[in-house]
């Protein structure tokens, strides 16, 4: 191939030199045109051969060649000149100049550290910084942030950036993190296609795809800045570097809500940042002091969320510590107390026990010793964990096969009559006889056990109560499987976190319960069907999670107003929000007609005036109407086709 290129005018070519066959010659030819390249104005020569470099170090970031030839001296050179002179930057292609660079030492110092003290000895972290100080734009800062993560993962590489640049580099990491999203879409999403910078275009299709393609990849790498300047924040918290810095209030009320989304859930994002503080003691003596952040890992800690098990060992981080526990238990006592019967879970053994010996590790000082929590319900919540775990585990010991069969028996009529009470209307009857079979129910009877803390979930629902019902809904869902995990609960909770407004708690859990269904269903005749309530549930839940949620609301607003937080009831523009993608087909409801005609036959046979139901949420299920004069509420307790069917 060499002999294709003897013509090539260009002195010092990339690829003339990559095409040589002598080994020797090739290595002189390369070292040479890297050394020239930050020199020369060569137009699209220099992005052709940045491309193939950028190719080379994604698919070999471990080989040796190009960090030993130079490379780094190489790419630091050319974006200091771009940071430093405008005009060539701007000239012709040069403007991907910088994107490229940053790209191939952020791959290059990956995986190596000695590659990773190469490029710091040749001088790429001043440079770096500059782009994140936004020298140029939000496209390469996200590279950036993702060179410097890799360069400061390496224990000998770190040190030489805390020597002179800790401050701001942290600094700066912090505002990226807090901004970026704000960024993203001023500067392109929330812009007309036809007035955004058409190189940022191009690299993010790579030129294939048209606007929906566009906002999506700009969506995924809006969280991909987020989450690198995280990491990057997180190389500083594992060596309890400017944990001052980083334990600020504000930012750390921010940093629990940051989420790397459906679009980046490979990162633990704002969660595994607060764990990694809960392993320090400063970090774990600010994060307790701020009930907003506590809150949010105890709604993470019930939810379907992967990150799940690191809010779980964050509160437990918390409470072990003397001098955070009881700042933290009047809260996480209420929350954790749900999951003490959680089996394996997330690669972790027995995580119900761990959680079990940590909430009760002093219990018997409040149970005889006289301590005493601010919080009732704290203390009752430990109370029955006590009872459930201890107590009750060593009366059923003692218990006779007579007895535990009698009590079998009396569970099951107990259920009969609460399920006759919710059919009837009734669901505070029907609350107490669950609670009734739950106490007697024995523990080993764990599908019993699923199904009655289900449906007084349901009936939890009814009553408008969704504290209750995501409590018995998760208990229900420890009890179950990891890998089937019961799907009306999870519905269930779904339903309950909607209640409360929030929106990432409900999305979750009815993505898992989606994912389940279409499971079952692929074993079965039938097709694979998203039921349409839940596609609808999931379609609301994905406008109000959007991660330009809050930057479209400041920017309709003004940046001056003061913006409210959204909640999960919050309706946001479907414009650019991205719907997931689903080979299955959705199940459209033939609801409308059904109802009416249901409507017109219960008018005719009652005088009792009947409040419709949200065609969405109604159930198919035909069902003799009961002469009682509680008709709505029995109307309503066959309210979801899933969530509304107890289980008998």
């Amino acid at each position: 191939m060499a002999g294709d290129r003897q013509g090539c005018s260009v002195s010092s070519c990339f690829f003339c030199a990559m095409n040589e066959s002598n080994r020797s010659l090739r290595r002189v030819k390369l070292l040479q045109c890297l050394k020239e390249m930050p020199l020369r104005d060569d137009q699209g020569q220099h992005v052709l051969a940045l491309t193939g470099l950028w190719n080379i170090a994604m698919a070999e970031p471990n080989d040796p060649e190009f960090p030993s030839l130079g490379v780094f001296d190489c790419m630091a050179k050319l974006i200091q000149r771009a940071v430093n002179d405008k005009k060539w930057l701007v000239n012709g292609q040069n403007i991907y100049i910088p994107y490229y660079a940053a790209h191939i030492i952020g791959s290059y110092t990956m995986n190596r550290a000695q590659f990773a003290e190469k490029a710091v000895k040749s001088g790429v972290v001043l440079p770096l910084i500059e782009i994140l100080r936004g020298k140029i734009t939000w496209v390469e800062k996200r590279v950036a942030v993702r060179a410097l993560g890799h360069i400061a993962s390496h224990n000998r590489t770190f040190e030489a950036i805390v020597k002179r640049h800790e401050a701001a580099v942290v600094e700066l990491a912090m505002e990226i993190a807090l901004t970026c999203l704000n960024e993203v879409y001023d500067k392109f999403v929330g812009l007309n296609d036809t007035k955004r910078l058409k190189y940022h275009s191009n690299l993010i299709t790579r030129g294939l795809g048209g606007l929906e393609i566009e906002n999506r990849k700009a969506e995924e790498w809006a969280s991909q800045l987020q989450c690198w300047s995280l990491y990057l924040l997180n190389c500083f918290v594992r060596r309890e570097r400017s944990l001052g810095l980083i334990c600020r209030k504000e930012f750390l009320k921010e940093l629990s809500g940051m989420w790397g989304g459906l679009a980046n859930p490979g990162s633990p994002s704002g969660i595994g940042l607060i764990k990694t503080l809960c392993e320090t003691k400063s970090g774990r003596q600010s994060i307790a002091e701020l009930e907003q952040v506590i809150e949010t890992l105890c709604n993470t800690s019930r939810s379907s969320d992967d990150w799940q098990i690191m809010a779980i060992d964050s509160l437990l981080l918390l409470l072990k510590d003397p001098e955070t526990r009881y700042k933290v238990i009047e809260i996480s006592a209420l929350y954790l107390g749900d999951l003490v019967e959680l089996g394996n879970y997330g690669g972790k053994p027995k995580v119900g026990e761990r959680i079990t010996q940590t909430l009760l590790q002093d219990y018997h000082k409040i149970k005889y010793g006289g301590l005493r929590l601010k919080s009732k319900k704290a203390e009752k919540a430990l109370e029955e964990i006590w009872d459930l775990k201890v107590d009750r585990r060593k009366r059923e010991k003692l218990m006779s096969e007579e007895v535990v069969s009698e009590r079998k028996s009396l569970v099951g009529q107990l259920k009969k009559q609460g399920n006759l009470h919710f059919w009837s209307g009734d669901i505070e009857k029907a609350v107490k006889k669950y609670t009734e079979s739950l106490y007697l129910c024995p523990l080993k009877r764990r599908k019993e056990r699923i199904v009655l803390h289900s449906n007084r979930a349901q009936c939890y629902l009814l009553l408008k109560d969704p504290d209750s019902a995501i409590s018995d809904a998760t208990r229900a869902l420890c009890l179950s499987s990891e890998v089937s995990p019961h799907g009306k609960s999870l519905w269930r909770r779904s339903q309950a976190y909607d209640m409360k407004g929030l929106a990432r708690e409900s999305l979750m859990d009815c993505l898992v319960f989606v994912r389940g269904r279409i499971k079952s269903e692929k074993t079965s005749k039938r097709g694979c069907r998203i039921p349409y309530y839940a596609a609808r549930m999931i379609n609301k839940q994905m406008s109000a999670t959007w991660i330009f949620a809050q930057a479209k609301l400041r920017s309709s607003h003004g940046d001056g107003d003061k913006l409210e937080e959204i909640k999960g009831h919050d309706e946001i523009d479907d414009q650019n929000i991205i719907t997931p993608r689903c080979k299955s087909a959705i199940e459209e409801p033939l609801v409308e007609k059904r109802w009416r005609r249901r409507k017109l036959h219960m008018a005719g046979r009652s005088k009792i005036s009947i409040v419709s139901l949200p065609d969405w949420q109604f159930s198919t299920r035909e069902k003799k109407s009961r002469k009682d004069k509680n008709l709505e509420s029995s109307l309503n307790a066959v309210n979801h086709k899933i969530g509304g069917r107890l289980e008998d």
